[in-house]
């Protein structure tokens, strides 16, 4: 019944449905395996053979009628399969581990084909092993000469620890395997289909849409950070402002969490744990420590200790401060998403748009000759806010163009002549701003009202994505709660035209960052619905439009001399190298020597990055008499200033806003002339 109602609601509310037929039942089929089994560890190639023969091309007719034939095997063959495994590991880790220098683990499991015999199989699973003891008995090593105590354990003793550790890892694996209930490997399932629809459309079962409902109210407790699930452990992709990890500056994005532990405890292995117990287990009442081992983006190892903390929702709202530099004055706003609260009234309750009209003001009152929009790492949010913001900026006219399957296209505008701000703007957005973000970017870009810099372009999700309570459709009390759909019901497009999605927004100035080698876009996704381009909207560009060239010039001079500059850019491309390596060595000196090269690079990284830029960053005079009251406030404010003090690509922002202050005369007595 699931099934019938999502298909239904996929046919009927999704922006382009795919067709349901034997390549979809193709898709399925490897999909599904490979999220059952992603490292191939416990499918044979004869396995996966005997599956195919029954149910390659015919599962899609097997969900018209409803037969969870495919689904019902493939569990329970993997189940079967996941019990039999136990011996490999219990025998593996029961006898002494020698490490071979001339052995590699080859990571690239996408590519990897399935094993042809159980022997193949079991040689996998060894090398795994080894490879898990032999990354812990170095991290314990490192630890021991990092640590002051004179009592120093033999080698081969710790060896012996990381061997068990390992093999107790693996037993609460396997033990927690055990939690995970048919309903979620349904879910799984579900969202394999679902997912060849576009990457944004999914299924929340009824206890992940509470989650869900949770994350968009803003209110979050834990470590502050949201995750993501990998086949190689939890991927830090946001660290959310006021939480402990930005507190401590302990993490940051990029960053894969391999194993947990809480206080006391023997850490416990997470990469091949379902998400909501690996989320968890990281949660925890505040005040309490949890033990993290991470796997930095530059290839290291470490384990980082943190306090528990309830999240500050404060930091989660726009903030403005002033930036000085001799005779100038500027402010700058940080957004860093475009919140709204959806169970209130929008005109009476705080939205993005609300509190960027109120920095804007306060801003104005202090005199600031130029405005810094800070998007960077913002993933969007609320439309409404978007088109109310962007018409803070301009005089009136479209923002963006929304078009919805069969090709019926709004457009949505600005209808306040009030303008707000008309003085130089700079955008700052990074290959992390996404969605809405994107859509601001790209409509002050077309009225050439701002000048956008940062990464060479945005993230490039460019579709709408609405949640249908599929609970609507059926009888709660007869069914019970059967959860919701995401799905994507409409794609954006700029008003000149061109599809934010894949593309996102190009950069009128381009600085590069650590990501901008990464796979981290909407076009690193599978099943990414293509950019296309539609009419362009009825607009006309500002009438104090920037001559964007000039100030490109000038930036590029300044930018091509800028040591720092290309120190980013070297470390980009060495980031980019290590996320390409597919194999990791098994030999002891092998890998030691490649962790000694890694660590390094991040030292030499860390210490030739040490920057203090010319400018004086001052919080506004309103917030002073609040620092009186709020010590924790002003923390945050000094932290904010003392990052934003190392931050060249702020500078850069403001050397722009510089040489557009200075073009103003010259601009006015050009077009006086005319």
């Amino acid at each position: 019944m699931l099934i019938d109602l999502i298909a239904y609601v996929l046919k009927n509310y999704h922006f382009d449905p795919i067709a349901f037929d034997d390549n979809t039942s193709k898709e399925i089929f490897y999909a599904f395996l490979n999220k059952l089994d992603p490292f191939k560890h416990y499918f044979l190639q004869s396995d996966v053979e005997k599956l195919k023969g029954k149910h390659y091309t015919e599962i899609d007719d097997e969900l018209r009628e409803s037969d969870m034939s495919f689904f019902n095997e493939s569990l329970s063959l993997y189940k079967k399969k996941l019990e039999s495994s136990k011996s490999f590991y219990m025998a593996f880790l029961d006898h002494p581990i020698k490490f071979n220098e001339k052995e590699v683990l080859n990571t690239n499991y996408d590519s990897l084909p399935y094993a042809m015999s159980k022997k193949e199989l079991q040689n996998r699973w060894e090398n795994w092993l080894k490879f898990s003891v032999l990354s812990t008995f170095y991290t314990k090593i490192e630890y021991q000469k990092n640590d002051d105590d004179d009592n120093a354990i033999e080698e081969s003793k710790l060896l012996k620890e990381a061997q068990k550790d390992v093999k107790e890892n693996m037993e609460e694996y396997y033990y927690g395997m055990k939690d995970f209930e048919r309903e979620d490997w349904f879910a799984m399932f579900i969202n394999v289909f679902v997912g060849l629809f576009d990457p944004h459309t999914f299924y929340f079962s009824p206890e992940n849409k509470d989650t869900f409902d949770e994350t968009m109210s803003g209110k979050y407790e834990g470590i502050g950070a949201r995750l993501q699930k990998l086949t190689t452990g939890l991927k830090i992709i946001e660290i959310i402002s006021g939480g402990p990890i930005w507190k401590g500056k302990l993490l940051e994005v990029g960053d894969k969490i391999l194993k947990v532990a809480q206080e006391g405890e023997v850490p416990i292995n997470i990469v091949n744990m379902p998400l909501k117990k690996s989320i968890k287990m990281i949660k925890g009442p505040k005040g309490t420590k949890v033990k993290l081992t991470v796997k930095r983006v530059g290839g290291t190892v470490e384990v980082v200790t943190i306090v528990r903390d309830e999240i500050e929702l404060e930091e989660t709202y726009a903030k403005s401060t002033i930036i000085e530099d001799g005779d100038y004055k500027f402010g700058l706003i940080d957004l860093p998403a475009f919140y709204v609260n959806l169970k209130k009234d929008y005109k009476s309750s705080r939205n993005a748009a609300s509190d960027m009209k109120l920095e804007i003001e306060k801003l104005t009152k202090n005199n600031v000759q130029g405005i810094i929009i800070d998007l960077r790492g913002n993933a969007g949010g609320s439309l409404k806010t978007v088109i109310d913001i962007a018409g803070f900026f301009i005089k009136d006219g479209p923002i963006v163009q929304v078009r919805s399957s069969g090709n019926k296209i709004d457009f949505l505008e600005d209808d306040n002549s009030n303008v707000l701000w008309d003085k130089p703007l700079v955008i700052m957005v990074n290959k992390l701003s996404a969605s809405a973000s994107e859509i601001l970017a790209a409509a002050l870009q077309d009225y050439k009202r701002a000048v956008i810099l940062g990464s060479k372009q945005t993230y490039g999700k460019g579709s709408v994505q609405n949640i249908v309570n599929l609970n609507k459709f059926v009888s709660k009390n007869h069914f019970g709660d059967i959860g919701a759909l995401k799905v994507t019901t409409q794609k954006f497009y700029r008003i000149n035209g061109g599809s934010t999605q894949l593309k996102g927004v190009e950069s009128d100035i381009v600085l590069p960052d650590k990501y901008r080698y990464i796979d981290i876009g909407e076009q690193d996704l599978e099943h990414a619905m293509p950019w296309d381009k539609i009419l362009e909207a009825n607009y006309e560009i500002c009438e104090n439009s920037i001559d964007i060239e000039y100030l490109k010039q000038k930036s590029e001079a300044r930018i091509s001399k800028n040591e720092y500059v290309k120190k980013i850019q070297d470390n980009a491309k060495w980031l980019k190298i290590q996320e390409d390596e597919k194999t990791l060595p098994l030999g002891f000196k092998s890998y030691q020597k490649l962790q000694e090269q890694r660590k390094a690079h991040a030292k030499y990284f860390k210490n030739s990055m040490k920057i203090k830029t010319r400018l004086l960053y001052k919080s506004l005079p309103y917030e002073y008499d609040l620092f009186k009251k709020d010590t924790l406030l002003k923390e945050k404010r000094d932290r904010w200033h003392e990052n934003l003090g190392k931050d060249i690509y702020v500078e850069e922002a403001v050397n722009i806003l510089e040489d557009w202050v200075a073009y103003i005369p010259h601009q006015k007595i050009t077009q006086s002339g005319k």
